[in-house]
């Protein structure tokens, strides 16, 4: 079994902790995708150079609430669309992501979070509307 395979389908978090170093970022983000890597690796997993790496770790179910939290002011779009679609992420995490995101795939998702606050919602569905709104030129 080669270390693809291995970081796709180990039910071993220590062979998933030391997969989590691998100079091959595709390993990495297989190791991030497995189900069984504890919350430590992945919090490790969150700080990797690579956005794909990044990615795996917001979709994992296994992460924390702080290390998602850590993730919602990540850089790249999808990784922060991962991050609003997780359900792990707090609703005080959406809260913030809703205030500061632009993209509009992202306050979808954070909308449609089940741990979205009516507050929040709220928020997003007001965006909503006032972005339908016409545009009053000066």
């Amino acid at each position: 079994m080669d270390k693809f395979d291995l970081a796709e389908t180990t039910t071993d978090p220590d062979i998933l902790d030391e997969l989590s170093t691998d100079k091959d970022s595709n390993v990495r983000f297989w190791v991030a995708r497995n189900r069984n890597i504890t919350p430590e690796t992945l919090d490790y997993l969150s700080k990797d150079e690579d956005s794909e790496v990044r990615y795996g770790v917001a979709k994992n179910t296994n992460i924390s609430p702080e290390t998602l939290n850590y993730l919602s002011k990540d850089q790249n779009t999808y990784v922060r669309w991962r991050v609003a679609q997780n359900p792990n992420t707090s609703p005080e995490t959406l809260k913030q992501m809703s205030i500061v995101e632009d993209d509009d795939s992202v306050k979808y998702y954070i909308k449609n979070n089940p741990n979205c606050s009516e507050e929040t919602w709220k928020y997003l569905s007001a965006l909503e509307i006032l972005e339908t709104l016409p545009k009053v030129s000066t």
